[in-house]
């Protein structure tokens, strides 16, 4: 009996020992050492999206990566600051409709005191604007898939040197995927009656 107990106790932790063939990817040796994978969980592919090793997918994903990263953190706190009160002066239309007088979060463009589909239709427009005549490698000039200085502003950029141009570009990095979580998070709870944790947040 105790042989037994034994023998499944072994095959219980041989179930959980790392295996052998997973840990010599192609991809994880392609890509361990990039930018983001880092600790805890190294580099994260669990859908094996370049599990091929191809550098071009790669640094593809990584500019959507940071896009998305970027446009969640302007949603973060394009939510969160019309929630603690703090709204643009003025009036949104030439109606004299206020910008205070929309609620926040999706219920602007989505409930019943929603802003006009006129003014939504703008807003994607300038949307498209940017992002087929402003945010791309106009000059071919970037350092790095996101990079959109195209030689005319850098903020300082040219002084750093290769670890903090790393490090900061780490910084954005991480920020974007929270903000990405983040928002996901907002847009979840205004779907709960109630629309709680974020009032109760603000609040305090």
């Amino acid at each position: 009996m105790k042989t037994a107990v034994l023998a499944s106790l072994i095959a219980s932790a041989a179930a959980f020992a790392p295996s052998k063939q997973a840990a010599s990817s192609s991809a994880l040796k392609a890509f361990e050492n990039e930018l983001g994978a880092q600790d805890p969980l190294g580099f994260f592919d669990p859908l094996g999206l370049v599990s091929d090793g191809d550098e071009a997918k790669f640094q593809r994903l990584r500019y959507v990566e940071l896009k998305h990263g970027r446009i969640a953190q302007l949603a973060f706190l394009g939510n969160i600051i019309p929630r603690a009160g703090i709204y643009l002066p003025g009036n949104i239309d030439l109606s004299g409709d206020s910008f205070d007088s929309f609620p926040p979060g999706w219920a602007a463009i989505s409930g019943p005191d929603a802003i006009p589909s006129a003014g939504v239709g703008q807003i994607l427009a300038f949307i498209g604007f940017l992002e087929l005549f402003v945010m791309k490698d106009v000059t071919g000039e970037a350092e790095f898939p996101g990079d959109f200085r195209n030689g005319y502003i850098d903020f300082g950029w040219d002084t750093f040197g290769p670890q903090t141009k790393l490090r900061k570009r780490a910084i954005e990095l991480n920020n974007g995927r929270a903000a990405m979580m983040g928002i996901l998070g907002l847009m979840m709870h205004e779907q709960i009656d109630g629309n709680p944790v974020v009032g109760v947040f603000l609040e305090y």
